[in-house]
This record gives structure tokens, sequence and C-alpha cells, in this order.
């Protein structure tokens, strides 16, 4: 009787990067398995429980933090005490050649190192699951997903020409330094305009405004203005003159 493939991926301990685990969670999902990811922060326990209660065939741990040489021992033991021995222990990380080879000996299965394509993991897993509940209970890989067609032109559509360039755009040449190929880009043409254009308005401004003040004549005053004046009083002449006389 066939049936999918399940595998439990778990990040055991206190690594925090999981973009990895995702990854491959992802690609085994895409090969028609059912993937149960437990999440950051987890320790054995948690694991080989959340392992059990999902019935999984396989237990896949990514670690990066360097504590492999503890972690996967302890799962181990822990998914033997729950009665799930018989199942697959793999998993991958920052993991040197000689602690896989110690480990490989100690029961785990293989691990992958960074940088592993992810179908040899589909491949190690599936070859695994045959060897230990036969080739007729391996379930047939899934169809690969539909890629969109590229947008091609028809030959018989003319290829658009060329934009025009503007007048006001010009081809300036680009300085090629040493090691790079000489460019060219566009550059706008701008009107060549005065620093100081503002200052000489206003300097001109107030020419005017002075030599039309000076050529206009001074107003007439009026006679009764003039009448008005000269019979106030000065206040001058009314302190010196004495009191008693007119």
């Amino acid at each position: 009787m066939q049936r999918k493939i399940r595998v439990l991926v778990g990040k055991p301990g206190l690594d925090g990067h999981d973009r990895g685990a995702k990854v491959v969670a992802a690609a085994l999902r895409d090969a028609g398995m059912e993937v149960i990811y437990t999440g950051l922060h987890q320790t054995p326990e948690q694991i080989v429980e959340a392992a059990v209660q999902e019935d999984v065939n396989v237990v896949a741990l990514s670690v990066l933090s360097g504590a492999h040489m503890t972690l996967f021992p302890e799962i181990m033991r822990l998914m033997k005490d729950r009665g799930i021995g018989d199942r697959l222990l793999t998993g991958g990380g920052i993991i040197p050649n000689e602690d896989m080879g110690t480990l490989s000996q100690q029961g785990i299965g293989r691990l992958f190192g960074p940088g592993t394509n992810t179908q040899d993991i589909v491949v190690y897993i599936r070859e695994w699951y045959a060897n230990v509940h036969g080739a007729d209970a391996l379930p047939p890989l899934p169809p690969p997903p539909a890629r969109p067609e590229p947008m091609v032109a028809p030959l018989d559509r003319p290829s658009p020409a060329p934009a025009r360039k503007r007048a006001s755009e010009k081809v300036a040449p680009m300085k090629a330094g040493p090691g790079k190929a000489v460019a060219s880009k566009p550059a706008r043409r701008v009107a060549a305009r005065p620093v100081k254009q503002k200052a000489a308005k206003q300097a001109a401004k107030r020419a005017t405004k002075k030599a039309t003040k000076k050529a206009a004549p001074k107003a007439a005053k009026s006679p009764a203005r003039k009448l008005a004046k000269a019979s106030r009083p000065s206040a001058r002449g009314a302190a010196r003159k004495p009191a008693g006389k007119k």
C-alpha cells in the first residue's frame, strides 16, 4: 500500500537560522512528501514527542549551532525509548566530515553539509523508504510544477523603431578607469544662467527709482499754507516777551 512519506523537520537548540530548513522542507513537499516543521528553539523531547504524535517516517534535524555531537545522539536515544528507533534520523548543518563519520557509526543516517542539492536529499530519503518498506510502497514522484511560457514576439511583427533622441539631449562620453569599458550616457543641456542675475535686476530697479525721484520737480507750497505759518507765533519769541507787555 502506497502512502506519502511523512517527514518531520526540526530545529533543536538555540540556533535561530531556519532559512535552510525551510528550503529543504519546501523541496521535500514538492517531491510529494508530507512535511511537518516544528519551528525554532525546540528541545529534543519536544521533537521526539512531535514525531510520535505525527507518526512520521523520517526525522530531519537542522543544526547550525555546533552542538550536533550532543543533539543527534540525544534524539536518537529518545526515539528508541519511545519505540520509534526504526525511523530514519537524518539532517544537516555545519558538520565536519569527521563528525559525520562518528555519528554514522552511532546509527545516525546520512548528514548533508552547506551547498547540498535538495534533490540529493529527496533521492536519499526515497531510497531509504524503498529499502525498508519495499519498492511497491514507494509513491511515485509528482510531475514538476508547470512554468509559465516565455513571452516571445511573433516573427511577422516588425520590431519597434528606436526612439529618436530629443534635441535637448546630447551624448556625453564617460571616463574609463582601469579595467572599465568606455560607456556613454545622455546628458541634458542646461541654459547658461548668470549667478548674480537676481542681484543685477535689483540694482537696476534701485537705479531707475533714484533717477525718477531726482528728475521729478518739487511741489510748490500753497499760499494758504504760507499765511498760516506766518501768523503762528514762535515759541522762542513768546518766551522772550515780558509777561505784562503786549
